[in-house]
């Protein structure tokens, strides 16, 4: 009967201790606290921490840190909140894209606690709801893009979550700076058909620069015979322009040369034995041009005296002499006739 007592006893006084809290030591939920300090009279709070005090079982205080004082039986502390921000790595899960392909995807979530107060009452497992907040808020924005989209919009996939997860999260004094997607994982099927689609996109930008490619040069091969072709038309003009401007001024100078020659031989003329000097010249020019005559052709045509050099020469210098001899003006019958006081009748338009 003792023993039984005793056995009693003994049960009672160990579940009496499990249910008395500890005035020293008692584990806290909390990911950020996972012990609490001990209740003395004098306490050294660190830096970037946040110590709840309750006293009676009601909320009392925060501590600040440093140097803070407390009653040892009438104050305890109930929660100890870290200020540093806070990393919680998102588990992987499933969601729905808009169109119907399941993505499993995982992220990280970087927070900070900015009221220790709201912390603390506000939630009673602020890693488990900021957690489970983050999840649905994924599945929820991936609803809303295409599956090409959530490649491409990462960025504003990560600051849409953010601004749902501050909405709900500022009741809890709570606050998020970013979220991170690391790793998108789509099923094996959708990743092969991905790829192809890849490397067809791939192949078709091959053909298309190809194709540019093959139009360039050919741009460029016709741009470079309609260069050459103007650069030799403009050569051909430049080349008729200089040849007909030398043409031009050799007429010019043979001309002034002929100029020269004759104005030297009418000066030489009209000199003393003149005449007799352009007797000598015409005699050899015959002679000369008779002597030609056999080299360019066979068939020769003489005049009846050729042996007649003098008479020939005689002729000549006959018909130098008509035309250098000056011709009197001849004064018109009607001019004659007309008297000098007179003036001439002015014909009508009409006639």
């Amino acid at each position: 009967m003792l023993r039984t007592l005793c056995r009693a006893g003994g049960a009672a006084f160990k579940n009496t201790q499990r249910t008395v809290p500890g005035l020293w030591v008692s584990p806290v939920p909390q990911r950020w606290a996972s012990r609490l300090p001990m209740n003395t009279a004098v306490l050294f709070v660190p830096q970037q921490e946040a110590w709840v005090v309750q006293r009676m079982g009601r909320f009392h205080r925060i501590l600040e840190p440093g140097l803070n004082f407390l009653i040892p039986i009438l104050d305890q502390i109930r929660y100890v909140q870290s200020l540093k921000e806070i990393v919680i790595d998102i588990p992987e899960q499933s969601a729905v894209s808009l169109d119907n392909v399941t993505l499993q995807i995982d992220g990280v979530l970087f927070l900070r606690i900015l009221d220790p107060l709201k912390a603390s009452y506000g939630v009673e497992d602020p890693e488990y709801a900021v957690t489970q907040l983050a999840q649905t808020t994924m599945r929820s924005e991936l609803g809303k893009l295409t599956m090409d989209k959530v490649f491409r919009e990462r960025e504003s996939l990560n600051s849409n979550i953010v601004h749902s997860i501050n909405q709900a999260s500022d009741e809890w004094g709570i606050r998020c700076l970013r979220y991170e997607i690391k790793d998108i994982q789509i099923p094996p099927r959708v990743k092969e058909s991905m790829q192809m689609q890849v490397e067809a996109e791939r192949k078709k930008r091959a053909t298309v620069l190809e194709s540019e490619g093959a139009r360039e040069a050919a741009i460029n091969v016709a741009e470079g015979c309609k260069q050459a072709q103007i650069l030799a038309s403009e050569g051909q003009k430049a080349e008729q322009i200089n040849k007909a401007s030398g043409e031009a001024q050799a007429v010019i100078a043979k001309a002034e040369a002929k100029s020269k020659a004759i104005r030297l031989l009418s000066e030489a003329l009209a000199e003393e034995n003149g005449s007799a000097a352009a007797s000598l010249s015409v005699a050899e020019q015959y002679v000369s041009a008779f002597s030609n005559l056999a080299k360019k052709s066979n068939t020769v045509l003489l005049p009846s005296n050729t042996g007649d050099v003098s008479g020939m020469v005689t002729q000549a210098m006959t018909i130098y002499s008509t035309l250098a001899t000056p011709k009197p003006k001849v004064k018109s019958i009607k001019a004659e006739t007309e008297e000098p006081g007179e003036e001439p009748p002015v014909q009508s338009l009409a006639q």
